[in-house]
């Protein structure tokens, strides 16, 4: 299960509700920063970007490519690495709005990993250090240290130690 807080609502659903739940002058402002960041070219300044308008913890030489999403209502809810890679057009959500509550939840991306393209990362999960996540894939729940995930449903595709493994038999 993800680690995420859940908050009941009554009535018509919790989107509609949304700005009950977060100021509309906070979600404008992100959303201008993302739309900046999303088209930046450069890693540098949209680090910078990012780590000063919507308070994210981005790692040293982390690359996020042109079109990435991070959420748009609690951007200070993910966490990235050092040296990781997040690929073209993935969406970073620490938040969902469901009928009858919303949930919460903090993203952390550990150092050293690769996110393919189109990907989206749900809230509450963990990818570990060295992780490889592969295009077009639905993280659902946490990611292991050093494994390969991919699909949707996103499934293991190998571990750590299978992949030491692998290298010791030379394969």
């Amino acid at each position: 299960m993800r680690r995420t807080e859940r908050y009941p609502v009554q009535g018509a659903n919790s989107l509609w509700k949304v700005y009950q739940t977060v100021s509309f002058w906070k979600v404008m402002k992100c959303f201008i920063f993302i739309q900046i960041g999303k088209i930046t070219p450069f890693m540098s300044m949209k680090n910078w970007i990012y780590r000063t308008f919507l308070h994210m913890k981005i790692g040293d030489k982390t690359s996020l490519a042109l079109m990435v999403m991070p959420d748009s209502m609690f951007p200070e809810r993910i966490t990235i690495g050092n040296n990781t890679i997040i690929g073209y057009n993935t969406t970073i959500l620490a938040h969902e709005y469901l009928i009858e509550e919303y949930r919460l939840g903090d993203v952390k991306i550990g150092s050293e990993v690769m996110i393919g393209a189109n990907s989206t990362i749900l809230p509450g999960v963990e990818i570990g250090d060295g992780a490889i996540v592969s295009a077009a894939t639905l993280v659902h729940k946490d990611v292991p240290a050093g494994s390969m995930v991919g699909g949707n449903p996103m499934q293991i595709i190998y571990t750590a130690e299978q992949l030491a493994e692998r290298k010791k038999r030379g394969i």
